[in-house]
């Protein structure tokens, strides 16, 4: 079976939308892409950092997806990272109201032995330190680096981000951070440029408005579902990004082709993650659902055309 190593932050978000506000309960990158890329049964591992005062519990449920959780290291008398925001009323855009980084302020990942011959490697958003470090701890080089980053690195860790990204496969980013990265409105343009610092594939994410999906001249669009009620899209972004890395860990199949449906796995997976707060959705996802929901991308995507 193939290994997919997830690095991220596991950590304590408290969230405020239109429609209700949370206490703290679990965040972070990795729970997200770990809960998503659990749904193809594979093999995997996170590697993180919080304090004693996560509620073991939520790390015991991770556990229960198939998820290694034994290389989240656990700092005594630590605390967890945590995030505060509250998003407008489009929930397009958020404030953020409080970051303590606590915890991950020293972060130095160490990947687990059983997890350094992984086939597929997330890289979720952090210190593009952290992110190389992890590169250079493997046995060998993947098959599959993915890279994921945002704005804030590019502000503040220029070199260190272009360092990392020229030793990646692919990467996902926002819309608005492939502008800021390229000085590019054109998504086109922008991914050109940024396939030139490295990476073979780029993933723009548009949010409701879809995702692209670039390699060498070829595009591929997948919209989003459009749906009823979005409640809370903290994780969406990294839903979308394990179900991408689970799928291509799965299938073992690193093709433009086969990363075409790997994008709609991880949008439709994202479509589940927004429909409640935090990761609660996504925990008792069913496999009936996904199907259900997968043939529903399916008819919003396909027509019949007769061109002459």
């Amino acid at each position: 079976m193939s290994k997919l190593m997830i690095v991220g932050t596991v950590a304590y978000d408290a969230i405020e939308t239109p429609f209700g506000k949370t206490d703290k309960i679990l965040g972070g990158s990795a729970p997200y892409i770990g809960l998503a890329a659990s749904q193809f049964d594979i093999d995997s591992a996170i590697v993180s950092i919080v304090g004693d005062d996560m509620n073991r519990e939520y790390l015991n449920m991770l556990a229960t997806k198939n998820i290694d959780v034994s290389s989240i290291e656990i700092v005594k008398g630590g605390k967890t990272f945590f995030w505060s925001g509250k998003y407008h009323n489009d929930l397009n855009s958020r404030d953020t109201l409080d970051t303590q980084l606590n915890t991950l302020a020293d972060f130095n990942p160490i990947v687990p032995e059983n997890y350094k011959d992984s086939e597929v490697v997330m890289l979720g958003n952090l210190h593009p330190n952290i992110q190389l470090s992890v590169i250079n701890q493997m046995n060998k080089r993947p098959k599959l680096i993915v890279l994921d980053t945002m704005n804030f690195w590019m502000n503040h860790t220029w070199d260190e981000l272009m360092n990392v990204i020229s030793k990646v496969d692919v990467i996902t980013i926002n819309d608005e951070e492939a502008r800021q990265m390229t000085e590019e409105y054109s998504l086109v343009k922008a991914a050109q440029k940024i396939h030139q610092l490295g990476p073979d594939y780029v993933v723009i994410k548009k949010g409701e408005h879809g995702a692209l999906l670039f390699n060498n001249g070829n595009v591929f669009f997948a919209p989003a579902l459009p749906l009823e009620e979005v409640f809370d899209p903290t994780g969406a972004g990294d839903t979308f990004a394990g179900g991408f890395a689970g799928y291509l860990t799965k299938t073992d199949d690193f093709s433009f082709e086969n990363m075409k449906n790997a994008i709609i796995h991880g949008s439709n997976l994202a479509s589940f993650c927004v429909e409640k707060f935090g990761t609660k959705r996504m925990q008792n996802l069913k496999k009936t659902e996904i199907f259900a929901r997968l043939q529903q991308f399916k008819e919003l995507t396909q027509f019949e055309i007769e061109l002459s």
